[in-house]
Formats: C-alpha cells, sequence, structure tokens
C-alpha cells in the first residue's frame, strides 16, 4: 500500500514540476511500469538527444531502489549495450547510496548528470571508459553520432 500512495504522489509531482529535461509516466495503467524521457544536456555530446527510460518499480519500493535502464542506445562508459546504468543511488547499501528518502525524480535528474559528467572510474564499459579517459575527442565523436543515430526525432 506504501509503494501505491507513494508512486502516486511521485507521479503528480513529476507531471506538474517535473525535472528540467525530464518527463516521467506511467506505462499502461501498470503502477510499478514507468517510461521516463531524458532530454541530452547542452554542451554535451547527448544535446538534442532525446532518451527513453523503463523504470521498474519494485514491491518493496521506497525499502528497495526502482530498476531503471536506458531503452535508447547510448554511447557512454556507465551504460552498458544492453541500457544498464552504473550508478550508486540505483543500488542498495554496502555496495550502493540508495536511501528510501530518494524518488524517482531525483534518480532521473541523477541519471542526467551522470550522462553530463561520465565517471570513467568506475565503469560498465572498459573500452568507452579509457576512449573517455586517454582520446576525449574520440568518445565525443562517438558518443554524437550514436546520438544522431538513435536520439534524434
Amino acid at each position: 500500500m506504501q509503494r501505491a500512495s507513494r508512486l502516486k504522489r511521485e507521479l503528480s509531482i513529476l507531471t506538474t514540476e517535473p525535472p528540467p529535461g525530464i518527463t516521467c509516466w506511467q506505462n499502461e495503467n501498470q503502477l510499478g511500469d514507468l517510461r521516463a524521457q531524458i532530454l541530452g544536456g547542452a554542451d554535451t555530446p547527448y544535446e538534442k538527444g532525446i532518451f527513453n527510460l523503463e523504470i521498474v518499480v519494485p514491491e518493496r519500493y521506497p525499502f528497495e531502489p526502482p530498476k531503471i535502464r536506458f531503452l535508447t542506445p547510448i554511447y557512454h562508459p556507465n551504460i552498458d549495450s544492453a541500457g544498464r546504468i552504473c550508478l550508486d543511488v540505483l543500488k542498495l547499501p554496502p555496495k550502493g547510496a540508495w536511501r528510501p528518502s530518494l524518488n524517482i525524480s531525483t534518480l532521473l535528474t541523477s541519471i542526467q548528470l551522470l550522462m553530463a559528467e561520465p565517471n570513467p572510474d568506475d565503469p560498465l564499459m572498459a573500452d568507452i571508459s579509457s576512449e573517455y579517459k586517454y582520446n576525449k575527442q574520440l568518445f565525443l565523436l562517438n558518443a554524437k553520432e550514436w546520438t544522431e543515430k538513435y536520439a534524434s526525432q
């Protein structure tokens, strides 16, 4: 019951006061199945891209973090080819930093921030990470290409 009322409240806030560049909605009246879109930030290789995400909210939410993954392919050291995201707030302690006080809006904002500021020291994609570290121009070129190819409308 806690999950349902909390999700309704969060979705209502996300609808009325969404974070800049982020939209989130319920997918086909399934309470725990959400979709989100994040616009690629200005001055990043993802600029003008629209990235779709899937959010699966577990029964134990907010005591367990939602599972979020990119549906739109993205060239990023912390996001793998299946769309999985390496971000501490998406995992339970001791390895992660999830807390019940966090919400979906905060998570989506954190993902948006990760897109703008990759963390090459905690990669899911080692090859992209070393490219980001040692050949930033090539990384930026590849990320822009992927954005144009997969995230342009």
